[in-house]
């Protein structure tokens, strides 16, 4: 596990931090393998239900209309970044433009074969998006760019790097970390980082 740039707590009064996390300006760098290398001109995404099914690459993503968010992000090591900047493609609309149809949940799957799952509501009816920039910038490989699900109410193993596949399923299947013992949710503000919290 990476942690290039990471330099400790710093101490902040403030009721928007969730129990059990400490304030970061840093941005640690957690994987559970190596970063891939994917390229913009390679990078591809499938949006499918099992019926439909639509594939973007960069240019077709970005068509679908690009929006930008300022959120807090909350990762289950117990840090907190304040006021991160993302810009990227609600899910929402992604899955209007491509057809797809109602279900339950969606597991996400990255490049390296990393998978979450996360109920379809906490995609749609959120903030939730594909990102493409941070801060105002190409997201680098260790943050999962070029492209990387980002779902900011929740902690940030369900927010899947190099993004590759949304599948729509009624079915709830369990992702790398919820196979694991992890959380099969994942709020902070409830502390559900192991099953069973």
């Amino acid at each position: 596990m990476a942690t290039r740039g990471f330099t400790g707590r710093s101490r902040v009064e403030s009721n928007s931090v969730p129990p059990g996390q400490f304030v970061t300006d840093d941005f640690p760098v957690l994987t559970a393998g190596p970063s891939p290398e994917i390229s913009k001109g390679e990078w591809q995404l499938v949006v499918t239900d099992g019926i439909a099914s639509k594939t973007y690459d960069w240019d077709s993503l970005h068509a679908v209309g690009l929006e930008t968010l300022t959120v807090d992000i909350h990762c289950v090591t117990h840090w907190s970044k304040f006021a991160t900047t993302w810009e990227g493609v609600p899910v929402a609309a992604l899955f209007d433009d491509a057809g797809v149809g109602d279900a339950d949940h969606v597991l996400a799957t990255s490049f390296g074969d990393y998978t979450t799952n996360i109920p379809t509501t906490d995609l749609v009816d959120t903030d939730a998006m594909v990102a493409v920039s941070f801060d105002g910038d190409e997201i680098e490989p260790e943050h999962g760019g070029p492209v990387r699900l980002l779902v900011p109410h929740l902690y940030f193993w369900k927010s899947a790097k190099w993004l590759r596949e949304l599948r729509l399923t009624e079915d709830e299947p369990q992702g790398f970390w919820e196979a694991a013992g992890y959380h099969n949710y994942g709020n902070p503000w409830l502390e559900q980082r192991y099953a069973g919290d």
